[in-house]
């Protein structure tokens, strides 16, 4: 019999929990928000009707909320039956926070008298004992509300036969390192285009950029070093029962060299059988390029 799976969607307040809330009950799983941690005892009791896969939300605006409690109560929770208790923390930086709660006109829930930013402050510091526990944190800050839904996916999806769902980004190392990443891969020692007049207005899709990083002798072998050392690995994540794993590459600008690799790199693992999604997280129309591309099935490079 199927164990049966407790989800609990906390975070703070603007980064994403209705999204993903949606996103898991399009997967299957029962939904519920706000919920009152005095009322999580009745859902842990086992259902007569067998395993269900129940996702709550709550956060700092639920009634008595209280990270201790909750903490308390999770722990507390019979685990018969081979049930399963996770939590998925959402978070999102704090001027990307109080810019959504500037535009959207709405006070912050910790803060109705205050300003915006006292009430981000004071919430993450009570939600710090949550997020320390988490079993996985998703940071929403330069994601869109598509791409937090296949994050959520990727993580959460009740088929257990599901392959593993690898996502590959590119990422300016200007702009931060991507904090959902599991592999890191600095790419700045190839020859960069953006010193070529010509290349520097395009991106990695595009295909007289990734002959250009082609041309330096260390790619090829980056491409196959890469590959030696990932796809052995890929069955050994997945029988450890991981469900995504998230490999980044990141350039100076995230323009040029991080995008060409992540392209290539995804190619070269969808050869091998593992699909792989792309986004490059910080030059938007570099996954415009990839979409259309991907739409019209015309590879802008076959992988080396």
């Amino acid at each position: 019999m199927a164990a049966e799976r407790i989800l609990l969607v906390t975070g703070m307040a603007g980064a994403g929990r209705t999204t993903a809330l949606k996103a898991l009950e399009d997967l299957g799983y029962e939904a519920v928000d706000n919920l009152p941690i005095s009322l999580l005892s009745g859902l842990f009791r086992p259902s007569s009707s067998g395993p269900r896969s129940i996702a709550i939300g709550i956060d700092s605006r639920s009634h008595a909320f209280d990270p201790d409690e909750l903490i308390k109560r999770l722990g507390a929770r019979p685990t018969t039956n081979g049930a399963e208790t996770r939590i998925l923390f959402l978070d999102c930086d704090d001027d990307i926070l109080a810019r959504r709660f500037t535009e959207t006109r709405r006070r912050h829930p910790l803060a109705p008298d205050r300003s915006v930013a006292d009430g981000i402050t004071r919430e993450r510091n009570l939600m710090a004992p949550l997020r320390d526990i988490a079993d996985v944190m998703l940071d929403t800050s330069h994601l869109t509300p598509g791409e937090l839904r296949q994050l959520v996916a990727g993580h959460f999806a009740i088929d257990s036969q599901q392959s593993l769902a690898i996502s590959v980004i590119s990422f300016s190392y200007r702009k931060g390192l991507p904090r959902e990443a599991d592999l890191v891969f600095d790419v700045r020692f190839l020859a960069n285009p953006h010193y070529d007049d010509r290349l520097r207005p395009m991106t990695g899709v595009d295909l007289p950029v990734q002959n250009y990083i082609d041309a330096d002798p260390k790619f090829r072998k980056l491409l196959q070093d890469l590959e030696d050392f990932m796809v052995p690995l890929l069955p050994a994540y997945q029988l450890e029962g991981k469900s995504y794993l998230t490999i980044a590459f990141g350039c100076t600008g995230g323009r040029h060299r991080s995008i060409a690799t992540a392209e290539l790199f995804a190619e070269r693992l969808r050869q091998k059988g593992w699909p792989a999604r792309i986004r490059h997280r910080d030059t938007p129309e570099a996954n415009r390029s990839a979409q259309e591309r991907a739409a019209n099935e015309k590879p802008a490079m076959k992988a080396i």
